[in-house]
C-alpha cells in the first residue's frame, strides 16, 4: 500500500511538473485536443500526454532527415557515411544535454560499387569474387539478359539486366574484351523493384563487376536511348571495419530507489544504393525530435535513446548492444520502443503495425495502443502481431518488453513500399509528415506513460 501511495504521489508530481514545462496556456491546449487527420474523434488526453503532444513537430524532425538522408546519404555500415551520420547524431544529442555513450563493434568487409553517369555518381554493391579497387571508364553496351553477346566487346562496360540473366554472360563478357560489368536485378512484381546488391559469382573474373539496384538500370537505359553514354565504374573492397551504436541517457528527475529505464531506438544505417529516409532515416529522426521533447520533462524512470549501426547486415548492432547487458542492467529496461520505417508516404501504407516478435502484448504494445486510444488513432493501429526482422528482437530473446512499431500495408505487416531499399527511398518519394507526425505523438505519449509510472 506505502508503494502505491508513493506511485500516486509522484504521478501526480510528474503530471504538474510537465504541466508547468509547457505552461499548458489555452493555444497549447487547444492544439493539443483538436481531432487528428484520419481519426473519427476528438482526444481525450491524459495530463501527462500534453507536454509531449503539444511539443512534437515532424518538420523539426525533418530538419535532422535532410542532413542524414539528403546531405549524408546512403549509410552502409561501416563506411564514411555511416560514420558521418553517427558522429551527427552524437553531436545533436550531446547538444541536447544527454549523456551520450558511442559503442564500437566490428563488422565484416563491404563489398560497394559506384557508377558515374555525367554528373550523377551511384553508389551500388561489388562482387568479391571480381577485380576490386580499381575504376574503369569506357562506353557502356546494353547486352539485354546477355543470351547473346557481341563476339568483340573490347574497351566496353557491359550492361547485363533482366528478370532471368544468363549466368554465364559476365563471365563470355570478361574474355571478350569488356573492361567491367554491370549486373542489374529486374523484379518479376511490377510493383517491387530490388535493390543494389553484391553479385555472388560461381566464376571469379578479372574486371570488376557491380550489381545495381533496379531503378539504376532502368535510368541508365533512358539515358542510353538517347544515345551513347560513357560511364567510370568503381569496385572497392571496405576493409576493417568498424560500426558504432550511439546511446544517449538522461536519468530519472525523482529521487529513490532506482525504477529502471525506457527505451526508444532506430537504426541509422541503409543498405547500399539508398539513402534510407523510411528506412530507417524517419525511426532515427523521431528518436532525435523525442530526445528533444522529453529532456525536461520529469519522470519516475531514466530515457534511454538507441541508435543502432549495422542493422541492414543482422541486426548487429543491437545484438552487440543487448549482449553487453549484464543480467541486472537487462532487468531494468522496463521496455524498448523499435521505431523502423515510421513515415512512408506509399498510398496503401495505412495501418500503423504494433509488431512483437511473438504476436503478444507486452508493456511496450500496451503503451502504445493505450496511446492510440487516447489520441483518437486506434482505428489507424493493428496488433500485436508477430514480426521480427528488427532490433526489438535481441531485446525479446533477452526477455526485455520490445516491439517494433511501423506504417505498412493492410493486408499485412510484410506490404512494405516499393521503393524499399532502393535509391528512391528518398523524403522526396518516400516521406510523409503527417505520417511521421502521427509516429511522434503515438510514440512519445506511450514512452512517457512508461516513463512517470
Amino acid at each position: 500500500m506505502a508503494g502505491l501511495r508513493r506511485r500516486n504521489v509522484l504521478a501526480g508530481a510528474v503530471a504538474l511538473a510537465g504541466a508547468a514545462t509547457i505552461g499548458l496556456n489555452p493555444p497549447a491546449v487547444a492544439a493539443a485536443n483538436r481531432q487528428r487527420p484520419g481519426t473519427p474523434y476528438a482526444p481525450s488526453l491524459d495530463f501527462g500526454d500534453y507536454p509531449v503532444v503539444a511539443r512534437v513537430r515532424a518538420r523539426r524532425a525533418l530538419e535532422h532527415l535532410r542532413v542524414l538522408s539528403d546531405h549524408i546519404g546512403t549509410r552502409v555500415a561501416g563506411t564514411e557515411g555511416e560514420l558521418r551520420a553517427k558522429d551527427y547524431l552524437a553531436r545533436v544529442l550531446r547538444e541536447l544535454r544527454y549523456q551520450v555513450t558511442v559503442q564500437p563493434f566490428p563488422i565484416a568487409d563491404k563489398f560497394l560499387g559506384s557508377l558515374r553517369v555525367g554528373h550523377d555518381t551511384w553508389q551500388t554493391g561489388s562482387s568479391p569474387q571480381a577485380l576490386q579497387d580499381v575504376t574503369r571508364e569506357a562506353s557502356v553496351i546494353d547486352v539485354g539478359a546477355g543470351d547473346t553477346l557481341p563476339a568483340d566487346l573490347t574497351g566496353k562496360i557491359v550492361l547485363i539486366a533482366a528478370v532471368q540473366n544468363n549466368a554465364e554472360a559476365y563471365r563470355l563478357a570478361a574474355e571478350r574484351g569488356a573492361v567491367a560489368v554491370l549486373l542489374g536485378r529486374i523484379g518479376a512484381d511490377p510493383a517491387r523493384k530490388l535493390s543494389a546488391f553484391s553479385p555472388t559469382l560461381t566464376t571469379p573474373v578479372a574486371v570488376p563487376v557491380l550489381g545495381l539496384a533496379q531503378v539504376q538500370v532502368e535510368r541508365l537505359r533512358k539515358r542510353l536511348a538517347g544515345g551513347p553514354v560513357r560511364v567510370s565504374a568503381s569496385a572497392v573492397h571496405h576493409k576493417n571495419l568498424t560500426s558504432h551504436n550511439v546511446i544517449a541517457e538522461r536519468p530519472a528527475t525523482f529521487p529513490g530507489r532506482d525504477d529502471g529505464v525506457v527505451m526508444v531506438s532506430a537504426h541509422y544505417d541503409s543498405v547500399p544504393g539508398s539513402p534510407g529516409a523510411n528506412d530507417d532515416g524517419s525511426g532515427t529522426v523521431l528518436c532525435l525530435e523525442l530526445a528533444r521533447v522529453l529532456r525536461h520533462l520529469p519522470t519516475t524512470r531514466a530515457v534511454r535513446f538507441a541508435l543502432w549501426g549495422a542493422e541492414e547486415y543482422g541486426l548487429i548492432g543491437s545484438k552487440h548492444y543487448v549482449s553487453q547487458l549484464s543480467d541486472v542492467d537487462a532487468r531494468r529496461v522496463r521496455g524498448c520502443f523499435q521505431n523502423d520505417m515510421v513515415a512512408t508516404s506509399y498510398d496503401p501504407a495505412t495501418v500503423y503495425w504494433l509488431l512483437s516478435v511473438d504476436g503478444a502484448d507486452n508493456a511496450t504494445t500496451q503503451a502504445v495502443a493505450s496511446a492510440a486510444k487516447r489520441l483518437g488513432y486506434d482505428p489507424r493501429v493493428r496488433g500485436p502481431v508477430a514480426r521480427g526482422s528488427s532490433d526489438h528482437v535481441p531485446f525479446f530473446e533477452r526477455g526485455i518488453a520490445a516491439a517494433n512499431f511501423s506504417w505498412r500495408g493492410e493486408s499485412s505487416p510484410a506490404a512494405l513500399e516499393p521503393t524499399y531499399h532502393t535509391p528512391e527511398d528518398t523524403i522526396a518519394d518516400n516521406v510523409s509528415l503527417e505520417r511521421l507526425q502521427v509516429s511522434l505523438e503515438l510514440i512519445g505519449a506511450a514512452a512517457y506513460s512508461l516513463l512517470r509510472a
